[in-house]
């Protein structure tokens, strides 16, 4: 059961970039790219948990934390986007249709990995208090989500400011580290895997691959080397 219940997150994860590719690469546009990363997410939860058709109080509080981030990322990614056009990361790619269609690709794989523990808890049939261990995940998830919310506002803010034309913003929790957006991202989903330890057992333990994944990602390929 729970293997083809996984198997079906991962094909929406296709079936959504796929989407969004051909429309990205139909018009050479970076306008749906973290769109789409941030919705595909946010329709993963949705499906996992109203298939599963439980609706227990963490399944509803782990949904709602992917919702909250989900949609704050999205939108806030989708007005920067339309401000500044393109995103310099995809210059030299969108162009070449294989290795657009590698990011696409890559990012329907990521986000399904990075969902596992929550996709995990949100096919459970079983019943729990929401206990210590739960509240203590969603407090990391608190900090690491209005830690990521300010970081971006302030960034933002500072980016389209024409006296900061080609400066690092240093200022607001920019000064204590170089990239907080990132440390509140990685808060977010290690929030998320503490909130569904509890209720880990055996091989689902695994699924901290996605914490582990998201980290990862961030701090050696797409994050901070970027930049």
């Amino acid at each position: 059961m729970l293997p083809s219940f996984f198997l079906k997150t991962l094909f929406i994860s296709f079936i959504i970039q796929i989407l969004f590719f051909i429309y990205a690469a139909l018009f050479k546009t970076d306008k749906v790219t973290d769109l789409s990363y941030g919705l595909t997410f946010i329709i993963i939860a949705l499906f996992s948990l109203l298939t599963n058709k439980t609706y227990f109080s963490y399944q509803i509080l782990s949904v709602a934390m992917i919702l909250i981030w989900g949609l704050r990322l999205s939108t806030y990614l989708f007005i920067r986007i339309l401000k500044t056009k393109k995103d310099k990361r995809f210059d030299g790619i969108r162009e070449d249709f294989f290795k657009f269609a590698k990011f696409w690709f890559f990012q329907a794989i990521a986000v399904w990995i990075i969902s596992l523990p929550s996709s995990y808890i949100n096919s459970l049939n079983i019943d729990i208090q929401l206990n210590t261990l739960m509240f203590l995940g969603l407090i990391v998830w608190l900090v690491g989500i209005i830690t990521e919310t300010t970081a971006d506002i302030q960034k933002f803010k500072f980016k389209n400011d024409p006296k900061n034309k080609d400066k690092w913003i240093q200022s607001g929790v920019w000064k204590y580290s170089r990239h907080p957006n990132y440390f509140g991202e990685m808060l977010c989903w290690w929030g998320i895997f503490i909130f569904t330890i509890p209720l880990q057992n055996g091989a689902s333990h695994l699924t901290i691959i996605g914490p582990i994944f998201i980290t990862y990602i961030l701090l050696f390929v797409t994050g901070v080397p970027t930049l």
